[in-house]
């Protein structure tokens, strides 16, 4: 009997549950923590346990604390400029990521002139956009604001600009060029595709300080935009062909050089596009973007046979 009246003290116990008080704390940093303070009676110790589970709001590991928490609601507010926020600081920050705006403004002056016909102004805006590209992250870095909202907006602004605005000023000029918007249209579009899909794969993929993974799209809208200006001689069709080219450049996944590698070459190299230039400018411009593009598979073969020569 003894037994079974234990048993049976012990089955109410647990079946009652375990009654507990909810309460909320706040700590020396102001971080709001969910108490729950919880009384168990113990039949054969003969007495009351309690435990105590806390809940703290999650921290990034990234980041220290700052101001501007809601207790209530766990919103967390991230500043834009990480580090000291003095006037200097602001301003070096404004003028990183101006070059950023600057360069998606561009992107949408080409997309206007572009409707309106005047292609080669917007080959020009492009090329705009490309250089302010080539100044947003140089100058964070330089002034010490390079910060994730700056490389969010950057890749933000390439897609429009590189992406959407190279192919909607691609698309003008080969129908201007005699192409049917049926085959000028998807490859156009494929521009787009491409350029999103190449960025979203560079913001999470490791950088390999000496080659590219494929081209990036700052390099194929400068080229889209070059041939728009130059207009070099060529049927509508093989047009079409060199533009999807370069769109599915940009996801491949050779290796092509740098250009600080690039412009290291040797002088003598460099003799035969600049005597091309002179004779012919459209024909050398062609030339020198086919023989950059087909460089990446060869470098690939390279470094394939390199890794078999290497391995025991």
């Amino acid at each position: 009997m003894r037994r079974s009246g234990s048993l049976a003290r012990q089955v109410l116990v647990e079946g009652r549950g375990i009654v507990g008080r909810v309460g909320r704390r706040r700590d020396k940093d102001g971080v709001t923590t969910q108490r729950t303070d919880a009384d168990a009676f113990d039949p054969l110790a003969g007495r009351r346990l309690r435990s105590r589970q806390v809940a703290a709001a999650p921290v990034s590991p990234a980041l220290p604390p700052v101001r501007g928490v809601d207790a209530e609601a766990g919103m967390v507010s991230i500043p834009l400029l990480p580090g000291e926020r003095t006037p200097a600081r602001r301003v070096k920050f404004a003028i990183a990521n101006g070059c950023t705006v600057a360069s998606l403004v561009l992107g949408m002056v080409a997309v206007f002139l572009a409707i309106n016909g005047e292609l080669r102004f917007a080959a020009v805006a492009l090329l705009g956009c490309v250089a302010f590209d080539g100044c947003d992250g140089g100058l964070a870095r330089r002034f010490g604001v390079a910060s994730p909202f700056g490389a969010q907006m950057d890749s933000l602004a390439d897609l429009s600009s590189f992406g959407v605005a190279t192919g909607i000023v691609v698309y003008q000029w080969l129908i201007a060029s005699g192409a049917s918007p049926a085959a000028a249209a998807p490859v156009c579009a494929l521009i787009a595709v491409c350029a999103a899909i190449r960025l979203a794969r560079f913001n999470v993929s490791p950088k390999d300080g000496r080659f590219f993974t494929g081209v990036p799209t700052t390099m194929i809208a400068a080229v889209l935009a070059l041939a728009t200006q130059l207009s070099p001689d060529m049927p509508a069709s093989a047009r079409v062909a060199v533009v999807a080219l370069a769109a599915l450049a940009m996801v491949s996944s050779f290796p092509y050089a740098k250009l600080t590698r690039v412009v290291r070459l040797p002088i003598w190299v460099w003799l035969l596009p600049l005597v091309g230039v002179l004779i012919n400018p459209a024909v050398t411009f062609v030339l020198v973007v086919l023989a950059y593009l087909v460089s990446g598979p060869l470098i690939w073969l390279h470094q394939r046979q390199t890794r078999r020569v290497v391995a025991p």
